[in-house]
């Protein structure tokens, strides 16, 4: 790509709990990040959902409505959501309505090819 296109950039975040902190601090480091982020032209903030391990990202819907409340124009979206722990109606009523809030900015997946999210 020309300096002039050039390539988007995306932000993985798990919300990891560093050793000695908690899940607050690390919640807080999320939302930080993604202002940063968003400030140095990002396009895109995306988020996983992790059970049982160092990370505060076991609800990907959540972390995803706080991120966009603290921001203003990154899109923010799911890298993975684990249909295991949640029925598919539920992921898509609470990321439609995440949608409703935060017109344009949500994303469940990576269908964009601009998206700067690797390819499936």
């Amino acid at each position: 790509m020309s300096a002039s296109n050039p390539t988007p950039l995306s932000v993985l975040d798990l919300s990891p709990v560093s050793e000695g902190s908690n899940v607050a601090a690390a919640l807080h480091n999320t939302l930080d990040l993604a202002r940063r982020a968003e400030r140095f032209g990002y396009k895109r903030y995306w988020v996983a959902e992790h059970h049982f391990v160092a990370v505060a990202s076991s609800s990907p819907a959540v972390l995803i409505g706080a991120i966009a409340a603290a921001t203003d124009m990154i899109r923010v979206g799911a890298a993975a959501v684990q249909l295991g722990h949640h029925t598919a109606i539920a992921v898509v009523e609470a990321f439609g309505t995440l949608d409703a809030l935060y017109p344009g900015r949500i994303d469940l997946g990576w269908d964009d090819p601009d998206s700067g999210a690797p390819k499936r």
